[in-house]
């Protein structure tokens, strides 16, 4: 395990306990996610060390690289998937019209597919040789692993991160070499939940989308901006993924009573959206763009 020194963000050296996890996918353990006391961002800390987070992602009930429909919960997300595909290009687009896309921990390569579908040149960059593998056999599409993308020279309209950045260990180190690879007038889209929104209040250590130890860091409006200007990203727009509050509050409420319980869930997802509206609490996951 390693302790973080500082925040990643402001590097204050200051944080205080924030809320104890626990990971229900595969370890069973408690980790601490801490608060910087100076930006307010939210990581967790202590976290495995890059040699030992693989084995964290070693279950079948883990879909970005296993792309198991096992059970309710995995069967909707694959539902929800398939439509979902379009609007996240509808995003890219509303900034760029790219003939070039990266896609940053593709997993098992739909989005990638996708693109390729729309006469998009597509790269992928994937940290699972199983999903590199997947992605190869179904869809005929050579990915990168992250040693492979630390030598790329090519530079792209449009780089994508979908529900990614939280699980980088090398936060800082990723987001400038990324601003590397992109067009003078392209664009940069990050995904990532929201742990201001409504779910992650009603739910709280249960919030299936804290992930830990997985998900490393978890950031707010305010941090995400902070983070990529720090690196001369513009911030361009923010934009919701409506779907994830339900999926999330489904995990959620089987992490909290060990049962799907459908209606709270879809009675939780459906409040978070309707306060993200008239609020500033956010939505469960958001998008973010910068040039």
């Amino acid at each position: 395990m390693i302790t973080l020194k500082r925040c990643p963000i402001c590097n204050s050296e200051k944080t205080q306990n924030y809320i104890l996890c626990k990971d229900y996918t595969v370890s069973q353990n408690n980790f601490q996610i801490v608060q910087c006391t100076n930006c307010q961002f939210r990581f967790t800390n202590p976290i495995p060390a890059q040699e030992e987070i693989g084995s964290y992602y070693e279950s079948d009930e883990y879909i970005s690289h296993s792309d198991t429909k096992k059970g309710l919960t995995n069967q909707l997300y694959h539902l929800v998937r398939n439509y979902t595909l379009k609007t996240k290009l509808d995003v890219v687009r509303k900034h760029t019209k790219p003939k070039s896309l990266l896609d940053y921990g593709c997993g098992t390569g739909f989005f990638l597919n996708y693109c390729k579908s729309q006469q998009i040149s597509v790269t992928g960059v994937e940290p699972s040789e199983k999903g590199r593998e997947y992605c190869k056999t179904n869809f005929q599409i050579d990915t990168l692993s992250p040693i492979q993308f630390s030598q790329e020279t090519n530079k792209y309209d449009a780089i994508t991160m979908w529900h990614v950045l939280e699980h980088v260990h090398e936060l800082n180190d990723l987001i400038s070499k990324l601003s590397t690879c992109i067009n003078q007038n392209g664009i940069l889209i990050i995904a990532v939940p929201n742990p201001n929104s409504l779910d992650a209040k009603i739910y709280k250590e249960h919030w299936a989308a804290y992930d830990v130890p997985r998900h490393l860091y978890h950031f707010s409006k305010e941090n995400m901006v902070s983070l990529l200007e720090k690196h001369n990203f513009k911030f361009k727009g923010i934009y919701p993924m409506h779907f994830d509050s339900f999926y999330v509050s489904l995990l959620s409420e089987k992490y909290k009573t060990g049962s799907q319980r459908l209606l709270p869930a879809f009675f939780n997802g459906m409040r978070s959206n309707m306060s993200a509206i008239f609020s500033k609490n956010g939505f469960s996951s958001q998008i973010y763009a910068f040039s």
